[in-house]
C-alpha cells in the first residue's frame, strides 16, 4: 500500500497510530541528530520527523525538493507542527528522485516571473498558490454543473471542428479535415441553439479557440467556455441564470475553500441580488457625464469599464440592450427600439465575465441579420435549415472560465489560471 492516509487526515486523535503517507519533498531541515521533512500531497504540507536512530536516516541524505517519497511512521500530537501533528519516520522510500538545483523554487522563498513560471509549469503547478486555484476551480465548476443540473438542464458536447465560423470568418485556426478546410470552433453557438430546439435547456462546459492577436493579461487562443442555452425564454432568464450561478459558486468557495482564498490571499466579492442592471444608453450618458468623449455605438473598453465600475460601486453589474448591429446575427433586436439588442455583458470591475442574448428564431429574420454583416447565408445553411421546423424562441449566454477564475483567485492573468495555456507565442508545455 503506497499510502493510508493523506497528510490532511493526520490528527492528534491518531496518536500512537502507524500509518504510511506518500507525496513530495516540499522542504528540509537538518539539526544533526534530526531531520525534518515538509511532505507535501495534493491535500497539503505534513511534518516528517527523521530521527538518528531510524534505519532511514542515511537515506535523507540523498532527498532533494520535490522527490517523490513513501513515509511509513508513528503519529505523534505536537502543537508546533502542521494541523498540530508529526510523524515520526520509522521508514523512508524514495519512488522518484528530483534533480537539483530545481529551475523553480516551488516553496517560493524565490520568486519567479510569469514566463519562467510558464516554462517550468509542471513545477509551478505545484507551487501551494497554484493547488490552492485547481481546488477552487474544481468547485467552481462543479457548482456551474450542479446549479444548471438543478434547473433542468442537460450536459451536450458539441463539435469542436466546424465547417465554418459562428460570426463569420474573424480569429479561426483552420484546420486540414480529410483534404478540406474546417475550423476549430470558435464557440459552441449554433450548435448550442439547435439543441435547445430538441430538449429545451442545455450546457457546455468545454474547450474553445481564437486566433487572439492580442496578448493581453485577459486573452488566450485556448479557454474553457461555460455555454447555456435555454428554449421558451429571453434574455431576462438567462441573467437570472447567470445569478444563481454567480451567487452559488461564491457560496461554495466561501464554505469549502477558506485555507485556499488565504492562501491565495483574496476576499471574495460580495454579491447582492438581483445584480445591478444598466443599459448601454445609460453607460454611456454615465461616461458622458464623467468628461468621456463617447457616443452610441462605441465599445465600452477596460478604459471606459474602469470609470463605470468607480461610478456606480459595485463589483458585479450588467450592462444590457448593446446596440444591435454591434451583435452577432443571431442576437435578437428589441421589438419596440430595433437599433438595440436583448443581450447583456456581467462585467466584473471591469472585466467581462459573460455574454449573452435573446437569439433570433426564424429563419427570415437570421437571413437578413446574416446579409446586413455581409456575411452569406448560403454557407449557414446547415444551421438555417432546421429554423424550417419550429424553433421557439431561445435565449442563451457563455462564459469564461479562466477569466471568471480572475474573480474568485485574486489572480491577475489569464494565463497564470490555465494550467497549460495558449497564447500567439506559446505552444508548448
Amino acid at each position: 500500500m503506497l499510502r493510508t492516509h493523506f497528510v490532511s487526515e493526520l490528527n492528534p486523535a491518531l496518536e500512537g497510530k502507524e500509518i504510511v503517507l506518500a507525496g513530495w519533498i516540499h522542504n528540509l531541515r537538518d539539526l544533526g541528530g534530526k531531520k525534518f521533512i515538509l511532505l507535501r500531497d495534493k491535500s497539503g504540507i505534513g511534518q516528517v520527523v527523521v530521527d538518528k536512530s531510524s534505519p532511514s536516516f542515511e537515506i535523507t541524505k540523498e532527498l532533494s525538493q520535490e522527490t517523490a517519497v513513501q513515509v511509513r511512521g508513528f503519529v505523534k500530537a505536537d502543537k508546533r507542527a502542521p494541523n498540530g501533528v508529526e510523524v515520526s519516520c520509522q521508514e523512508l522510500k524514495i519512488l522518484s528522485k528530483a534533480k537539483a538545483p530545481l529551475p523553480l523554487d516551488v516553496a517560493d522563498k524565490v520568486k519567479a516571473d510569469i514566463e519562467v513560471r510558464l516554462k517550468e509549469r509542471l513545477l509551478d503547478l505545484r507551487r501551494l498558490e497554484m493547488q490552492a486555484m485547481i481546488r477552487v476551480q474544481s468547485t467552481a465548476v462543479r457548482t456551474f454543473r450542479e446549479t444548471l443540473y438543478r434547473n433542468g438542464f442537460f450536459e451536450v458536447f458539441t463539435p469542436k471542428i466546424i465547417a465554418t465560423g459562428t460570426e463569420g470568418g474573424a480569429q479561426l485556426f483552420p484546420v486540414i479535415y480529410f483534404g478540406k478546410e474546417a475550423f476549430l470552433a470558435q464557440s459552441p453557438q449554433l450548435y448550442k441553439e439547435l439543441l435547445a430546439g430538441a430538449v429545451e435547456r442545455v450546457f457546455e462546459v468545454a474547450p474553445a479557440w481564437r486566433a487572439e492577436e492580442s496578448d493581453t493579461p485577459y486573452h488566450l487562443a485556448e479557454f474553457v467556455s461555460m455555454d447555456v442555452e435555454m428554449a421558451f425564454a429571453d434574455y431576462n432568464d438567462v441573467m437570472n441564470v447567470v445569478e444563481e450561478v454567480i451567487a452559488n459558486v461564491l457560496d461554495n468557495i466561501a464554505k469549502y475553500h477558506e485555507a485556499d482564498l488565504a492562501i491565495l490571499n483574496h476576499k471574495l466579492p460580495s454579491i447582492t441580488r438581483p445584480i445591478k442592471r444598466v443599459t448601454y444608453r445609460e453607460a454611456i450618458e454615465i461616461l458622458q457625464s464623467q468628461g468621456l468623449q463617447i457616443k452610441f455605438g462605441d465599445d465600452i473598453s477596460t478604459p471606459e469599464s474602469r470609470i463605470l465600475n468607480k461610478v456606480l460601486g459595485q463589483d458585479l453589474y450588467f450592462i444590457t440592450d448593446w446596440p444591435a448591429d454591434a451583435r452577432p446575427f443571431y442576437t435578437r433586436r428589441k421589438e419596440r427600439d430595433p437599433e438595440v439588442s436583448e443581450s447583456f455583458d456581467l462585467v466584473y470591475r471591469w472585466l467581462e465575465l459573460v455574454s449573452g442574448s435573446s437569439r433570433n428564431y426564424t429563419r427570415e429574420v437570421l437571413e437578413k441579420e446574416l446579409r446586413s454583416r455581409g456575411l452569406n447565408p448560403a454557407n449557414f445553411e446547415f444551421f438555417l435549415k432546421w429554423f424550417d421546423y419550429g424553433i421557439p424562441p431561445h435565449a442563451g449566454f457563455g462564459m469564461g472560465l479562466q477569466r471568471f477564475m480572475l474573480m474568485l483567485t485574486g489572480l491577475q492573468n489569464v494565463k497564470e489560471v490555465s494550467l497549460f495555456p495558449r497564447d500567439k507565442k506559446r505552444l508548448i508545455p
